[in-house]
């Protein structure tokens, strides 16, 4: 009977990532998160301003709209 792959060959060794690796992963991760996400974060901070100019805006017509009803 003939054996298949008679001649092994040595695994190669895989490295794979370590421990200390995944947690700086993880934590830098999390810190683009806050970063971005935070309350006082550069996405909340453009968000509310969009929000306050769209809001003012509403309401600077819907002042002009009545005022020029009343008139």
């Amino acid at each position: 009977m003939l054996k298949r792959n008679a001649i092994q060959r040595p695994h190669k060794k895989k490295k794979g990532q370590s421990t200390v690796e995944y947690i700086v992963l993880v934590a830098a991760v999390l810190g683009v998160i806050l970063v971005f996400l935070g309350p006082s974060g550069v996405f909340q901070k453009a968000f509310n301003s969009i929000l306050g100019t769209g809001t003012g805006s509403m309401l600077n017509l819907s002042n002009r709209l009545s005022e020029s009803y009343h008139n």
